[in-house]
């Protein structure tokens, strides 16, 4: 088009037709004005992670009445989600969902598509100790609400993508988009991405919900401190026997690590080993036989115990009225493993120094991460989601831009007071765990017999855990820990962009 404009303007029998020669052969040098060349389509906010997180956070945004104006993009680099089968087995990848993320389900639409599906509602849930008697045990009747509900994750993506399609006009997804580049605003202009097809966005916006190995957090420039545990978790799907309705969540502490059974249903139940690095791969590996005497060991082979510590923790019982000693219950016997259902993954600890910095904030993996032992990871990543959907709402509402950084640093504050006592308890208990001296078996032992026999404390413990207001202060691919220099690593601002 430039060139035929040049050549109307041309006057070929005048003096002046070298000088369009000149002009024209410039314009054919010069080529058509391709995409890399074009102005950056703009959304208002792009998410980078279409997993767990990401995409619930587009849904919770899209259903956001203050938000529901705003062009929103989510990237995700893995093929477009192929949608859940219930007739199929149930997937080794499950997570423990609170009362809190259950309400942001049904505010976003999402809960009855799961529970019309599968869904395992916990009824109890026993935890014990393998060097002592210890134990503390938790149960329904305590509570209003269940103690936590079994959702696979597929499931919950399948409700999610099902909402984002029929009720989020203004949510746009790219799959197999990876981005490459992120440049975030000096002041207040605006963020930028690149993805590895080159093609480039702008926003007011970027929100990193890409994992623990976030694209968007290195390049806030951010400290995070990471500890790799040199622990890795077995997950498998498994069917046991004489289970009844099978609604007791178990986890014993043995001197390897925690163990858990999360029932799925009446047969088949989900399970978290936290092992050795050594051991996992051996139990990953193992003949489904041995795999399975191995793990029925685990639940029930009488470990090696403190005299002490056994008269100390009975001692306690007597003291608190409860001279008969604890009423320990056993798991159903595991019978058999599901084909191909082993897996194992990387434990370790996260933390970035920042959540939000101008035109980014972080959500989920990217932020946090901590051990599974309490099952409360993905709910601090939907804990999350509600605190920046109000945020960005109020500010939107009072007239501020979405990547002011005055009001995102609001959201972090309300995320902070959430997240880091729970990640300062749970990296605590796996500490406490993570030995056999005798002092600190004394002091875990006392310390989990003491909270089983005082009610009101119990109930602390577990309104933390099932939390049911926003208010009160993860993911398709798999997610692996930064890995740090040392056993604990502070990586500095220039580590965590190379």
């Amino acid at each position: 088009m430039e060139m035929l404009s040049i050549l109307k303007r041309c006057n070929w029998r005048s003096s002046q037709n070298g000088k369009c020669v000149v002009a024209i052969l410039r314009a054919m040098s010069e080529g058509p004005v391709n995409d890399t060349q074009k102005k950056p389509e703009h959304y208002d906010i792009i998410i980078g992670g279409g997993g767990l997180v990401g995409t619930t956070l587009a849904v919770a945004l899209a259903k956001n009445k203050t938000l529901a104006d705003k062009r929103i993009l989510l990237l995700e680099g893995a093929p477009p989600f192929r949608g859940f089968d219930v007739t199929k087995p149930y997937s080794n990848r499950v997570s423990a969902i609170n009362k809190k993320t259950v309400e942001l389900f049904e505010s976003i639409g999402i809960w009855e598509r799961i529970t019309n599906a599968r869904v395992k509602h916990i009824k109890q849930m026993q935890v014990w100790e393998s060097n002592s008697d210890a134990l503390i045990q938790f149960q329904h009747d305590h509570f209003a609400e269940d103690v936590a509900c079994i959702v696979e994750n597929d499931l919950i993506l399948d409700a999610v993508y099902t909402e984002l399609k029929n009720s989020a006009p203004n949510v746009e997804v790219r799959n197999k988009s990876q981005i490459m580049e992120v440049r975030l605003p000096l002041g207040k202009g605006q963020s930028e991405i690149k993805l590895r097809s080159d093609e480039k966005f702008s926003c007011e916006l970027v929100i990193g919900a890409d994992g623990a190995n976030s694209l968007v957090r290195k390049e806030m420039n951010v400290d995070v401190f990471s500890i790799d545990y040199k622990r890795m978790g077995l997950v498998a799907t498994l069917e046991v026997s004489e289970a009844g309705d099978n609604s007791v969540a178990w986890q014993r502490f043995i001197p390897t690590g925690p163990v858990a059974l999360l029932p799925l249903s009446e047969k088949y139940t989900s399970l978290v080993w936290s092992t050795t690095i050594e051991h996992a791969k051996f139990l990953k590996d193992a003949p489904p036989d041995e795999f399975i005497t191995k793990l029925n060991e685990a639940f029930c082979k009488e470990y090696q115990k403190n005299d002490f510590i056994v008269k100390a923790v009975n001692g306690l019982n007597s003291l608190m009225g409860r001279s008969g000693g604890n009423m320990r219950q056993y798991p159903p016997r595991v019978h058999s493993v599901l084909e191909g259902s082993r897996a194992t993954f990387p434990l370790g600890f996260l933390h970035a120094s920042s959540y939000v910095c101008s035109g980014a904030a972080l959500v989920g993996d990217a932020a946090h991460r901590l051990h599974p032992l309490a099952g409360q990871g993905v709910n601090l990543g939907f804990s999350d989601i509600c605190l920046l959907v109000e945020t960005l709402a109020d500010g939107a509402y009072s007239g501020a831009k979405l990547g002011d950084k005055h009001y995102l640093l609001k959201y972090e504050q309300k995320a902070l007071a959430k997240n880091v006592p729970m990640l300062i308890g749970v990296h605590g208990l796996h500490t406490l765990y993570s030995t056999t001296l005798s002092p600190v078996v004394l002091l875990r032992s006392l310390g989990l017999q003491l909270t089983h026999n005082i009610p009101q404390i119990k109930n602390i413990f577990m309104k933390r855990a099932m939390v049911s207001r926003f208010e009160y202060p993860d993911d398709r691919s798999d997610e692996h820990i930064v890995k740090p220099v040392s056993n604990h690593h502070i990586m500095s601002k220039t580590e965590a962009k190379g």
